[in-house]
């Protein structure tokens, strides 16, 4: 399966990514620390996001052959960039937060899903990805 994604280059180091399926739009900005205004996510700041967000989607995916609900399962992504050339993402602290009542027996397979997250299986090997979670929050 493809899906079509188009940018337009809107100046000022902005960039506006229409998904072609929905027509749903995002609009991107250099960071401060790279002569950008930091008035929008970044490129990388998508990749930490994609990240995010696709966990969280195989453990909903997961969710439902449990036949449970993981409304509330939250994650925060904290991204480091490398301090040398060449500029990179070096190091994603991924935090994830768990609802309450997900019993013991079915961490360890939650656990799996989410290490096998397209996206994280995507990301160079070089860039460290540091997964913790909380159970019942």
């Amino acid at each position: 399966m493809s899906v079509k994604i188009s940018c337009e280059y809107l100046g000022d180091l902005r960039v506006r990514a229409t998904h072609g399926p929905s027509g749903s739009q995002l609009l991107t900005d250099a960071p401060v620390d790279n002569q950008g205004k930091g008035e929008a996510f970044s490129p990388t700041d998508l990749a930490a996001t994609a990240l995010a967000t696709c966990i969280l989607t195989i453990l909903g995916i997961q969710a439902k052959s449990l036949g449970a609900d993981f409304r509330g399962a939250r994650i925060e992504v904290e991204k480091h960039m490398t301090t040398v050339v060449p500029r990179r993402i070096a190091r994603l602290d991924v935090h994830i937060t768990m609802p309450a009542g997900i019993p013991e027996d079915t961490r360890a397979r939650l656990i799996r899903a989410a290490e096998a997250c397209p996206v994280k299986q995507s990301l160079h090997p070089d860039v460290v990805i540091a997964m913790t979670w909380s159970w019942g929050a």
